[in-house]
């Protein structure tokens, strides 16, 4: 994995800023139709399993609230309804919005800025997205922000195997099958800038010290399949001024 502390994305043609921001609302607006079929094909099924494991490291009270970050079409919103959580969703992009078949609350906005209350949310789970946020150490202090102190955050990324063929196959069909597959079945520069993205995360002790820094305790990470994708699961600590309540959607 690189590293955004690093010039990875600058040597590599990525944008950060703004215009990171302004590419990744444009790439998810334009895969959206086909995201889920890519999405099966990319991880041969998998990441289905990948998403109840995710959901279920929750170990939240059914009726929980959860927010399902970066929900795009759906997958973890759905799969959270039928583990029995009350479940809302936001994004950035409004062609996976428009896309979402949930069925539940949904909201555009920014991860580093959610238009909702503090301590409000019991639950937070988010699919493949920490790569693709503009700021990370913003909105892993908003999702912070909006969970209720002993709030649960589960997080599922890419990864990648240790050693051996595994990893040698992984990175041929993460690195060189995927973008053609994808560039076949839906958008070809988004395929391409996939792999790429993932040297927007920072290493495995820089991920941890942000998860830190922002609210978080007890931080795990869970190699899935080998290490084909990663599940990350966090505790918010306690904070001052703490509030209780549904969830309120508007201004800031």
């Amino acid at each position: 994995m690189g590293t955004i502390d690093q010039e990875g994305p600058a040597a590599l043609g990525l944008p950060t800023g703004p215009a990171k921001t302004a590419r990744v609302r444009s790439m998810f607006d334009a895969i959206a139709p086909r995201y889920d079929l890519v999405n099966r094909i990319m991880t041969l099924g998998l990441d289905q399993g990948w998403r109840r494991r995710t959901v279920s490291a929750l170990a939240l009270a059914p009726g929980s609230v959860v927010l399902d970050l970066a929900c795009g079409t759906g997958d973890l919103s759905r799969i959270a309804d039928r583990q029995g959580y009350r479940t809302l969703g936001a994004d950035l992009s409004w062609g996976m919005l428009a896309s979402n078949a949930s069925g539940r609350p949904l909201f555009q906005a920014d991860a580093s800025a959610l238009p909702l209350a503090d301590a409000t949310i019991d639950g937070v789970v988010c699919g493949y997205a920490l790569r693709n946020f503009t700021d990370l150490e913003a909105s892993l202090a908003e999702a912070a922000r909006v969970l209720r102190p002993g709030g649960r955050l589960a997080v599922l990324e890419v990864a990648a195997p240790a050693g051996g063929l595994l990893r040698v196959g992984h990175r041929v069909w993460f690195e060189k099958v995927v973008p053609v597959v994808g560039g076949i079945l839906s958008d070809g520069a988004a395929s391409r800038y996939l792999p790429r993205s993932t040297v927007y995360l920072p290493d495995e002790a820089g991920l941890r010290a942000r998860f830190r820094q922002a609210g978080f305790a007890t931080v795990g990470r869970h190699l899935l399949d080998g290490g084909l994708s990663q599940l990350r699961t966090a505790t918010r600590v306690g904070r001052p001024a703490e509030r209780s309540g549904d969830p309120v959607i508007g201004d800031r």
